[in-house]
């Protein structure tokens, strides 16, 4: 599977998005925070949070006993520049359409 793949793949799960998202809103915070008040126990977060891992998404420190988690702009970067490739076609896309609607209108 190619990086790309492993991302959109890790991010297609709502619990994973949401760890993602908290720790671009957040910075680096510990497992127990991401625990806490998601209703999913510390084992199945410690699962999620190995997906993205492995797909580059996030990374992981150590302090002390603690596992500090962050998200990874590199891998991150990697779906910005795929989404921004693909700009041309749907601004090309949305003016066809446009000239569509402004024909029927005549």
């Amino acid at each position: 599977m190619t990086p790309l793949l492993k991302s959109f793949s890790a991010l297609a799960d709502e619990t994973r998005m949401s760890i993602v998202e908290q720790l671009m809103d957040h910075g680096e915070l510990p497992a127990g925070d991401l625990v806490r008040g998601s209703g999913i126990t510390a084992p199945a977060i410690s699962r999620h949070l190995k997906v993205l891992r492995e797909a580059g998404l996030i990374m992981q420190r150590a302090e002390g006993t603690r596992r500090l988690y962050s998200a990874r702009p590199e891998g991150l970067q990697l779906i910005a520049t795929w989404t921004k490739s693909k700009r041309e076609f749907w601004e090309s896309s949305l003016d066809r359409l446009e000239a569509a609607m402004m024909e029927e209108d005549i």
